[in-house]
């Protein structure tokens, strides 16, 4: 097991190599520039200055050139300063890091929590009014836009009911709230983007549930087990359900990515001062050194959640192995 994580280890250096290859170009071959961006903030902005802003940041250098003097930087460990007001870039993202995780992971307990008993249900009672009723809407969740959802949620629960605040992650007078306030303020400022985040995960994860399920139960050890006089209970959950959850782990590890990168939609949406939203800024604004950074760490998250979901994988089915032969 060993050999294989250190092969796949080193296997992730050329592929994060390709990727920065691939993204660097692409990003600075695509339209609009920072400078050009800076200028349509401030008309006032002239070409000595502009000149001497491409000077400053380094866009004055032939592409290759900026991006060996890039990877550099990135060997160190060092992402650059954002172009925008020239905080480091990494400093900038840690801020963020907390309150879109926090989210992320909150919507992923909530679909599992929701879909996995679901979805077992669904295969227990197949073809039911149950069953479709199920299918119906975990097909509907799964199609509808994330942002269309996002909107239409705002419209109903904060503007017409009045729930939920509509945005941000505060109210106002949040300071002079008590201990039980705040928390329930804060709840309800993240009650709709958790509920939209969770929406699309738990629709198609209810479904691959529910077929896990019903293969399971297909299966010549689950008549055996019914045979020798097991109770239905032990035969569903202690052996069916079981093997059903294995291809769920590859799930959890695809899931690493999303917890930082996966939220630009909702966080944009519902102004809330996440990763996504930082990225979308980013774009916005051609911060070359803060797309970047947030590219190479979804990359590295995502190769890294592969990785842990194949060993996870091996660990809890013993017919996996990666011994060499």
């Amino acid at each position: 097991m060993s050999t294989y994580i250190i092969r796949r280890l080193l296997g992730i250096i050329p592929l994060l190599f390709g990727i920065t290859v691939v993204s660097f170009f692409i990003i600075r071959l695509a339209p609009g520039k920072p400078v050009a961006v800076e200028q349509s903030l401030n008309p006032r902005v002239s070409p000595e200055l502009r000149l001497r802003l491409e000077k400053q940041f380094g866009l004055d250098k032939p592409l290759h050139v900026q991006y060996l003097i890039w990877m550099k930087q990135i060997v160190r460990l060092d992402f650059g300063r954002s172009y925008i007001d020239s905080r480091p870039v990494m400093e900038k993202i840690a801020e963020r890091i907390p309150l879109t995780l926090g989210l992320n992971l909150a919507a992923l307990v909530l679909i599992f929590l929701i879909a996995v008993p679901l979805g077992v249900r669904s295969a227990i009672k197949a073809d039911s009014a149950f069953d479709h009723s199920v299918t119906f809407l975990s097909f509907l969740f799964f199609a509808a836009p994330t942002f269309w959802l996002a909107l239409l949620f705002m419209q109903f629960f904060s503007i017409q009911l009045g729930w939920f605040p509509i945005s941000g992650l505060t109210s106002l007078d949040f300071e002079y709230f008590s201990a039980w306030g705040k928390a329930g303020d804060s709840i309800r400022h993240l009650f709709l983007p958790v509920f939209v985040a969770a929406i699309g995960g738990f629709a198609g994860l209810t479904r691959y549930m529910r077929s896990n399920m019903i293969e399971a139960l297909r299966q010549p050890y689950i008549a055996t087990a019914r045979a020798k006089g097991l109770p239905e209970s032990a035969v569903l959950y202690s052996h069916a359900l079981r093997n059903a959850l294995l291809p769920v782990v590859t799930i959890l590890g695809l899931s690493i990515p999303g917890l930082l990168g996966g939220s630009v939609i909702f966080e944009s949406i519902f102004a809330l001062p996440g990763i996504g939203r930082l990225f979308y800024e980013a774009v916005m604004t051609r911060d070359y050194p803060l797309i970047m950074a947030e590219v190479v760490i979804t990359a590295v998250l995502t190769m890294l959640g592969n990785l842990i979901a194949d060993i996870s994988y091996a660990c809890v089915d013993p017919r996996i192995s990666y011994k060499e032969r």
